[in-house]
């Protein structure tokens, strides 16, 4: 067996990796690199293997920095089978096709303000190449919810865990028999908290495993209780309400907008924060959020408990507005405070959040409000690092708003998760740490080898190959 780790190493964008066993090539994810625009455009451009020689790619769920890239693969000549749950596939439709839409505005956008000498730019792919991506994609079920076992040859095969990390994620279990022994190596994927709302837990594995592929985002750290978030939140929306401010919030579209959602109904009910508006500015999230609510059978006990049995539609409330036309969300930036405005994308890399931002970050009474990990040279990671001067749409622009970043809702495990994760893997001799900066990965590293010193730990480097 060989593995190849073309993305998502030493970092926490683009996750990629390539399993090679008895010539057949079995890609993980296909992720979307986010990062500074000249790097990120030729990372996305140019797939670092040939895409005909991929036989089969198994895709642990729908977000862009795992997805992306799936319409650059088939256009460059991918013909094998996309395999992942029936959820993630339902979600990386809208998601692929936000993309291509996204690259096709922004390009537009850009190419309209060319300056004198400078190159028109152009999507990495449309929304034409986006949905032929679907033609290949074939639903694999959890196996805790009869999905069964995944032929994909006579020698290997899978099966999915359930994540816990957002609405359809999979922990990926393969099985390969190769001189008449049984190896099984185990993909994390993104991994999920065992106390966030809305979802279940992740799933403990039935299987042993030599293998496994781990994220380790929040390898060096761990999340606050999730009771933290809600007393935070009440603070800064009682805080704005008496100032009259703007809280601008870049949204993940998938996961945590849902999360936030939840919460603030919850104080609504609770009658812990006042009746300001809180405008929900994102088709896409919109199309997500009615995922959900037919999903239910997905959902924790939480769920029930609080919204569930009473029949109380979660994402239903009085505070809550969508705003789905342009004209509408760009009326926002006519009206006064106080007024909470959630919109995509989350690391403010594209979508309506560039001109929320652009048009209140100036203002020292608005507040931006960061509540997902902003990986290395986003423009949500230079914000909330208090870089100043940033630019937006090819503009600068001075930060005067208050940032604030609140990240007891991160959907990735943090230490503690990760840690009982490779404690419960039994048989395991070979983990190789992805997905995480290298402080992050190093810090986990560490506390594992404190744990298990027998174990190989391993933080690969982008294209970096091991054997065994």
């Amino acid at each position: 067996m060989k593995i190849t780790f073309f993305g998502a190493a030493q970092n926490v964008t683009g996750s990629k990796h390539l399993i090679q066993v008895q010539d057949y090539n079995i890609l993980l994810d296909c992720g979307m690199y986010q990062g500074k625009r000249n790097i990120s455009n030729q990372l996305n451009k140019e797939l670092p293997f040939s895409p005909d020689q991929i036989d089969a790619v198994i895709l642990s769920h729908a977000h862009i920095d795992h997805s992306g890239l799936l319409p650059v693969l088939v256009k460059e000549g991918f013909k094998g089978k996309i395999y992942c749950t029936s959820a993630t596939e339902e979600i990386t439709r809208y998601l692929l096709q936000d993309s291509a839409s996204i690259q096709e505005h922004d390009c537009e956008y850009l190419n309209d303000h060319l300056k004198k000498g400078e190159d028109p730019v152009f999507p990495i792919y449309n929304s034409d190449e986006a949905e032929r991506t679907f033609n290949q994609f074939v639903p694999a079920e959890y196996f805790s919810a009869g999905g069964g076992w995944v032929k994909l040859t006579n020698n290997i095969r899978f099966k999915l865990y359930d994540a816990g990390h957002i609405l359809g994620s999979a922990i990926v279990l393969l099985e390969i028999k190769e001189g008449g022994k049984t190896e099984r190596l185990v993909f994390t994927g993104d991994l999920g908290r065992d106390e966030l709302p809305i979802l279940r837990s992740p799933e403990p594995l039935e299987e042993d495993a030599a293998t496994m592929i781990m994220e380790s985002t929040y390898g060096g750290r761990n999340h606050g209780p999730i009771g933290e978030i809600m007393d935070a939140l009440e603070g800064i929306i009682n805080s704005a309400a008496k100032r009259g401010s703007k809280i601008i919030v870049p949204a993940f579209a998938l996961g945590r907008t849902q999360e936030l959602i939840y919460v603030l109904h919850k104080l609504v009910n609770q009658n812990r924060i006042p009746n300001l508006p809180i405008y929900f500015d994102s088709p896409l999230a919109q199309n997500l959020t009615a995922i959900f609510s037919r999903s239910t059978e997905y959902f924790d006990k939480e769920f029930w408990k609080d919204f569930g049995f009473r029949k109380d539609p979660v994402f239903v409330f009085e505070n809550l507005r969508y705003v789905e036309t342009t004209s509408e969300s760009k009326n926002l930036n006519n009206l006064h405070g106080p007024m909470l405005i959630l919109a995509c994308s989350g690391m403010a890399e594209g979508g309506r959040i560039l001109h929320h931002l652009k048009n209140n970050i100036e203002d020292p009474n608005n507040v931006v409000l960061i509540t997902g990990f902003q990986a290395e040279n986003t423009l949500g990671r230079k914000i909330q690092d208090g870089v100043s001067p940033v630019r937006i749409l090819g503009e600068s622009y001075n930060i005067r708003a208050k940032v604030i970043t609140l990240d007891a809702l991160s959907a990735h495990a943090g230490q503690k998760g990760l840690l009982k994760r490779v404690e419960e893997t039994k048989g395991l001799k070979n983990l190789f740490l992805v997905h995480g900066e290298l402080p992050q990965s190093e810090a986990l590293q560490g506390e594992i080898l404190g744990l298990k010193p027998d174990l190989s730990v391993s933080i690969p480097a982008l294209g970096q190959s091991f054997e065994f």
